[in-house]
């Protein structure tokens, strides 16, 4: 058995990575919303935060009533109670990576979990 996985994403609406790369610390997912268009719903979670990093485009998340601008570049974390809603901008479409993990559940990162 193979000690990683690789896949390769297309510009679909969202793309869950779960179950494609059997991922078990961490929910990652793939989004791609053209100029106008938005997620349906308002949501928050129970446990876990998101890390949005937006890869192209522009547009503005709603997170608790306030109103965040986006841009490629940028990167915003999202509180598991936060309620949360993204959007496209009118003239221009969004990708942007979503990763979904347990609130307060790193225990080592980086050099600390590295073994050398």
């Amino acid at each position: 058995m193979s000690n990683y996985s690789k896949v390769s994403i297309t510009k679909e609406a969202r793309t869950e990575l779960h179950d494609i790369l059997g991922l078990t610390g961490a929910e990652i997912s793939v989004n791609n919303l053209p100029a106008g268009a938005g997620v349906p719903f308002v949501h928050s979670h129970k446990q876990n935060e998101e890390i949005y990093i937006i890869l192209e485009g522009k547009g503005s998340a709603v997170i608790d009533d306030e109103t965040v601008e986006l841009n490629a570049g940028d990167i915003v974390k999202v509180a598991p109670a936060g309620k949360r809603q993204f959007s496209a901008a009118a003239d221009c479409g969004i990708t942007y990576l979503c990763i979904q993990v347990k609130g307060g559940s790193l225990e080592g990162y980086t050099a600390t979990d590295a073994i050398m």
